[in-house]
């Protein structure tokens, strides 16, 4: 084989007895749980927003934007359920650049994956403890759910692995909410599947054991938009898109159909400071179609400290080194705006 062979990492159990959930934590994580749980059920009307960096760079920028957003929790939450995003990993379309707080604990240091799984349990159990928040992380390698599974509330799959046959069948294992994006080709029909897959029981081979799931009945869509053959970007957030993904759960018999609209991503073209726009359509076309008010959960928002993005090197604190975000203050304005019109 063409590659060196440099360690062997602990597993999950090993990492999850050094760094432990307390029982306190334990309990929060069990509430959130609870109340995130009942949206996707339809049971709630209140509004998930799934909100942060594009991708975790460093420890206290992260904590801090959370913290941000605890204070910010306590006027909105008879509205929306906050949760956080805290992506520890970052899927590359060339396989170039950060890939993430598990590779580069230290965004302009070599890659430690050693470091990086104790680096993304630790973020995500500081944010738990200090913060009451359990939060949402991309599963981009289905085998490192276990490092975080005791922590996190929400998971993505997204628009490069939907397809993958084992990220389908983990999802299918997951008693929290999956997320599965559209592909990046924009092919819904790919999605469905997705979602259909997650939602039934499989037997599989996961972390060298033959496993059995029982299925996620909580898997649901992600509308991220698409990109075309000449990288074009093509949005599918607007009325008729809604309804056309409306019209598909209609038919495919599936089980709380739900869809979280990302508003960045080929949706805005990256244009990150098009996300309080576009958030407020949705919500508009929520309103004239009852629908659409029970099919869309929640949005999908990428925010944090300081308007934009930069390159590693620049090291501006709480500034995205990977897509751009909304800053601080445009993002909560937004989540003021979007209690009011829910």
């Amino acid at each position: 084989m063409n590659m060196e062979f440099k360690r062997e990492l602990p597993n999950a159990r090993v990492v999850k007895e050094m760094y432990p959930v307390s029982d306190e934590a334990a309990a929060r994580k069990k509430e959130n749980d609870a109340e995130i749980q009942k949206v996707f059920r339809g049971e709630s009307d209140k509004f998930v927003l799934v909100i942060g960096p594009c991708s975790a760079d460093r420890e206290d920028a992260v904590l801090e934007y959370i913290a941000r957003l605890a204070d910010l929790r306590e006027k909105v939450q008879d509205k929306i359920v906050i949760i956080p995003r805290i992506y520890t990993n970052k899927p590359r379309t060339t396989g170039d650049g950060y890939k993430g707080m598990l590779h580069q604990p230290d965004p302009n240091a070599n890659p430690d994956m050693l470091k990086g799984v104790i680096a993304i349990r630790k973020l995500h159990l500081r944010a738990l403890e200090e913060t009451g928040f359990s939060c949402a992380d991309e599963m981009l390698y289905p085998e490192n759910h276990p490092y975080l599974s005791d922590v996190l509330s929400y998971v993505a799959v997204g628009a490069r692995s939907v397809e993958n046959q084992q990220h389908r069948l983990t999802a299918s294992g997951l008693d929290i909410p999956v997320g599965m994006k559209n592909p990046t080709g924009g092919d819904l029909s790919v999605m469905m599947n997705a979602i259909t897959a997650a939602q039934h029981p499989h037997t599989f081979v996961y972390t060298n054991w033959e496993v059995t799931s029982r299925g996620s009945p909580l898997a649901h869509a992600i509308l991220r938009g698409s990109t075309d053959r000449n990288g074009q970007n093509a949005s599918n957030y607007h009325y008729e898109d809604l309804m056309k993904l409306h019209e598909l759960y209609e038919k495919s018999g599936l089980m709380n159909p739900g869809v979280i609209i990302d508003t960045n991503h080929a949706n805005s073209g990256k244009k990150w400071n098009e996300q309080p726009r576009i958030a407020k359509e949705i919500l508009h076309s929520m309103r004239l179609s009852p629908d659409l008010k029970k099919l869309v959960r929640g949005l999908m928002i990428e925010s944090y400290l300081e308007d934009g993005c930069q390159k590693p090197a620049e090291g501006v604190y709480g500034k995205s080194i990977t897509d751009p975000c909304l800053g601080w203050d445009k993002t909560e304005r937004l989540i003021l705006d979007i209690a009011e019109l829910v």
